[in-house]
C-alpha cells in the first residue's frame, strides 16, 4: 500500500530559478529601472514623493501581443503624466479562483487545459522583460509562494489578494519580498484580516521555501516595512468613500501602522461594473483635493477594449484586447480618466505653492 502521492497523477521537475534566469537574462538597464521604480514607490509611501501611485492594466494577461500593445500605449501616457502620477502596469499571471476556472497565463498559457506551466513561466518572464524595456514598472499578484524566485527581479509592486490576505503562507512570503506590497481587505469588506496581515508581514518570519538553486530551504525574513492596505470593498458594499477611508485611518493608527491607503476602483467598489471605475476615481481625487493625506494610490482594471468575454474551446472567437476574467474599461476611457486625474492633482498642488 502506498502511503504517499496516492492522489498525484505525475510530477514534472522544473529548472532551478538560477537556470531559468540564465535562459531569460536581465541586463543592467532593466535592473536599474526596477530598482529605481521600487525606490520611487517607497518614497511615495514615505511622503518623500508627492505623486499618486496608479496600478493599471488588464485584470489578467492572456494574450502577450495585446499586453505589449497596451504597454506601449501606457508607457507614452505614463511619461506624459509623470509629474503627477507614478503609473505601474498590472501584469497579472496568476488568478485565484473561488472554485475552478482558468488560473492564469503561467498555469495554462494556451488556454486549453494543457497546463504547460514551464512554458507559461517562460512566456511570462519574457513578457515582463519586454515591458520593463519600455520603461514601465510592473505590478503582479503574489499567489504561488515558489514563483517569486523565478520572477521577482522584474517586479516593482505586488498585491496579496482578498482570498489570500488571511493566509499565513502569503503573509510570510510578503515579509520577505523585496517590493512594496498591498494587502486587500477581506472578501466580506472587513478590515481586520488586512490589518492583521500588515502586522504579520512587517515582522520577520522563518518558513520553508526554495533557494536560487532550487533546493528546499529554511527562509528567514526580516519583515516588509512597505506593506500597506488596499480597499476593494466586499460583501456587496463599497469602502472607498471618505467615511470608510477615515475609519481605515483610525484602524491603522490604533495598530501603530503607517496611514497608507490604496483604493481598488474595481471589484465591489464599482459594484463589479467596470464602467463605474472612473466615478470611483473621481471620488478619490476629490478626497485628496479636500485635504486627505493617507490616500497614496489607486488601482484600475483596464484593457484595450471594454468589458469581458467568456473563454471557450474555439480560441479563434476571442476578441482582441478584451479581458477573459474581470471586466475592464477600454483604453480611451483609461486615458481620459488618468489625464483628468493628473490635471486635478497638478492644479491642486500648484494652488498650495
Amino acid at each position: 500500500m502506498s502511503l504517499e502521492n496516492s492522489n498525484i497523477a505525475s510530477i514534472q521537475r522544473l529548472v532551478t530559478p538560477q537556470q531559468f534566469k540564465k535562459q531569460f537574462p536581465v541586463n543592467d538597464s532593466i535592473s536599474a529601472h526596477v530598482e529605481q521604480s521600487r525606490l520611487t514607490l517607497r518614497n511615495i509611501l514615505d511622503r518623500k514623493d508627492k505623486r499618486l501611485i496608479v496600478i493599471v492594466g488588464p485584470c489578467s494577461v492572456h494574450d502577450t501581443k495585446a499586453a505589449i500593445d497596451y504597454a506601449k500605449r501606457l508607457a507614452k501616457l505614463a511619461d506624459e503624466l509623470k509629474d503627477d502620477l507614478f503609473i505601474v502596469m498590472r501584469v497579472y499571471f496568476e488568478k485565484p479562483r473561488t472554485t475552478v476556472g482558468w488560473k492564469g497565463l503561467i498555469n495554462d498559457p494556451y488556454l486549453d487545459g494543457s497546463f504547460q506551466i514551464e512554458k507559461g513561466m517562460s512566456i511570462g518572464r519574457q513578457l515582463m522583460i519586454d515591458i520593463n524595456e519600455l520603461g514601465l514598472p510592473i505590478a503582479n499578484e503574489a499567489l504561488d509562494p515558489i514563483a517569486p524566485q523565478y520572477m521577482q527581479d522584474l517586479i516593482s509592486w505586488s498585491a496579496i489578494g482578498a482570498r489570500t490576505t488571511e493566509s499565513q503562507t502569503h503573509r510570510e512570503m510578503a515579509s520577505g519580498l523585496s517590493v512594496p506590497i498591498g494587502f486587500k481587505n477581506g472578501t466580506d469588506g472587513g478590515l481586520e484580516v488586512a490589518i492583521n496581515a500588515l502586522q504579520s508581514a512587517s515582522n520577520g518570519h522563518s518558513f520553508l521555501g526554495i533557494d536560487d538553486s532550487g533546493k528546499v530551504s529554511i527562509v528567514h525574513s526580516s519583515g516588509n516595512e512597505y506593506s500597506h492596505i488596499v480597499l476593494r470593498g466586499g460583501g456587496g458594499k463599497q469602502n472607498y468613500d471618505s467615511v470608510n477611508v477615515k475609519l481605515t485611518e483610525r484602524e491603522l493608527a490604533a495598530n501603530n501602522l503607517p496611514s497608507n491607503i490604496m483604493v481598488d476602483c474595481s471589484h465591489a467598489n464599482s459594484s463589479k461594473n467596470p464602467e463605474l471605475q472612473p466615478l470611483v476615481l473621481e471620488n478619490i481625487s476629490q478626497q485628496i483635493l479636500e485635504g486627505n493625506k493617507s490616500l497614496i494610490g489607486v488601482m484600475l482594471e483596464s484593457h484595450i477594449n471594454a468589458g469581458t468575454q467568456t473563454l471557450t474551446a474555439d480560441k479563434s472567437k476571442l476578441e482582441y484586447g478584451v479581458s477573459i476574467t474581470d471586466g475592464c474599461i477600454d483604453w480611451s476611457t483609461t486615458e481620459s480618466a488618468l489625464r483628468k486625474l493628473a490635471k486635478k492633482l497638478s492644479d491642486f498642488r500648484n494652488s498650495e505653492n
